[in-house]
């Protein structure tokens, strides 16, 4: 701002007096502190009414995507919740925390769709993204979703990790679902292999995976639905174990 005056210098007043440059500066800082306070008070608000709706929705155990930004998770959210999401192939296509009730074979439970990642991630815009934090630490399963097609899908792993680490919701039951395999296939794979050998070594990634990071994870596609009913039943056996420890002593119809 500093310099958006400086032509007004020239413009000297009498002895005592603050040139118009000047003022014009504090002018426009007055409106910017008006305005930051004005923000601030919309997302208090905003976070009250998060709150409010994380407390209205009963003991169903909550399921969160979480993972670097871009990695297909609005995606995912709609094949698993059949619902239409807003999802497109840019960094931060999602801005808010988008929840959906799902119920699996009468097996109830909350799916949400969370602002992706990023390293470093500035301290100025944690306070925009306070509700969907809260909602990963409010979590009982975190879905991981990764892009196993990018070159740099560790580092993005690692930044998640890091991430959940300083949430405290490291701790939380986790699955890590690498996607976009039919692209990974595309740009590694030799096109004269058999589907037996594309198998075989897709399996072995998925190996490699489960003793890099000591969770479950399954390889899909969520644009070509590829191995998603795997993905189905692994979470379901998930959410029906965290129903057990939730209500060990109360029969549930699912």
């Amino acid at each position: 701002m500093r310099g958006l005056w400086t032509h007004l210098e020239r413009q000297r007043g009498g002895i005592g007096m603050r040139g118009p440059g000047e003022q014009e500066i504090e002018t426009d800082r007055r409106i910017i502190r008006d305005k930051i306070a004005l923000l601030k008070k919309r997302l208090e608000k905003i976070d009250q009414q998060a709150q409010t709706q994380r407390k209205n929705r009963g003991e169903l155990i909550r399921v969160s995507l979480v993972g670097y930004t871009n990695v297909g998770k609005s995606t995912l959210m709609n094949v698993l919740s059949k619902s239409d999401v807003f999802a497109e192939n840019k960094l931060f296509a999602t801005l808010d925390t988008t929840v959906r009730k799902v119920v699996w074979d009468t097996m109830p439970f909350l799916l949400s769709d969370t602002v992706g990642f990023i390293r470093k991630l500035p301290h100025h815009l944690v306070e925009s993204f306070k509700s969907t934090l809260d909602e990963v630490r409010e979590s009982d399963i975190l879905i991981h979703v990764v892009d196993i097609a990018h070159p740099q899908h560790e580092d993005h792993i690692l930044t998640v990790q890091n991430t959940l680490n300083e949430l405290g919701a490291s701790d939380r039951t986790t699955l890590m679902v690498f996607n976009k395999v039919d692209l990974y296939r595309e740009k590694y794979f030799d096109d004269y292999l058999d589907q037996g050998t594309k198998a075989e070594i897709m399996q072995e990634i998925r190996e490699k995976f489960s003793n890099m990071y000591n969770f479950p994870n399954v390889l899909i596609s969520a644009t070509d639905k590829e191995n998603i009913d795997l993905l189905r039943d692994t979470l379901k056996d998930m959410i029906m174990e965290e129903y057990k420890v939730r209500y060990p002593f109360q029969v549930k119809s699912w």
